[in-house]
């Protein structure tokens, strides 16, 4: 038995794409998985499982959420030990930073990104700075209220594949928790 953490993706922003926590909690045990434990509404998910990748546990996953939602749910899985990596490796990103850090996110990708996608996500701009570290990337701002104007472009979204964001406040009691 293996344990991981699993984020889902745009679960719980509207109307249509709820998951209750407690749904979500009956669905990844319906898998098999067990000690299963839900963090905030936002798809933050620690599970153990007998499947042996995080490949495997994230279709298992999504087949799951598609039959019990009727949705889609893209789902990108770590090892405990890589969420604690996120974490040790976001210090050294905010200190590279050219200016103070007031907001640090980090985007969690299914796929490790080629040399070439690492290249294209990587940027320092006007108060903002994205870092690629394994199957994360880091992006510091310069204000609380900057992260809706950060403008990624569609070449960013395509290259960083399956993805999605949490903000470092979360990323850190999750590795606190469950690392």
């Amino acid at each position: 038995m293996a344990t991981y953490v699993a984020f889902l993706r745009a679960i719980n922003l509207g109307a249509k794409r709820t998951f209750p926590k407690a749904d979500l909690q009956r669905v990844v045990e319906e898998t098999g998985a067990c000690d299963v434990a839900v963090h905030l509404n936002t798809g933050n998910v620690r599970l153990t499982s007998r499947q042996r990748s995080t490949s495997a546990v994230e279709s298992t996953l999504e087949k799951a959420f598609l039959a019990d939602r009727g949705f889609e749910v893209p789902t990108v899985v770590l090892a405990p030990a890589e969420l604690v990596a996120v974490v040790a490796d976001a210090e050294e990103v905010a200190g590279r930073a050219p200016f103070d850090v007031a907001a640090h996110y980090v985007t969690f990708m299914r796929e490790e990104p080629s040399a070439e996608a690492v290249e294209l996500l990587t940027h320092e701009g006007e108060g903002e700075a994205t870092l690629v570290r394994g199957r994360a990337v880091h992006l510091v701002l310069d204000g609380k209220d900057r992260y809706h104007q950060v403008k990624l472009p569609a070449a960013h979204d395509r290259a960083m594949g399956v993805w999605t964001n949490r903000n470092l406040t979360v990323v850190r009691e999750l590795a606190r928790r469950w690392g």
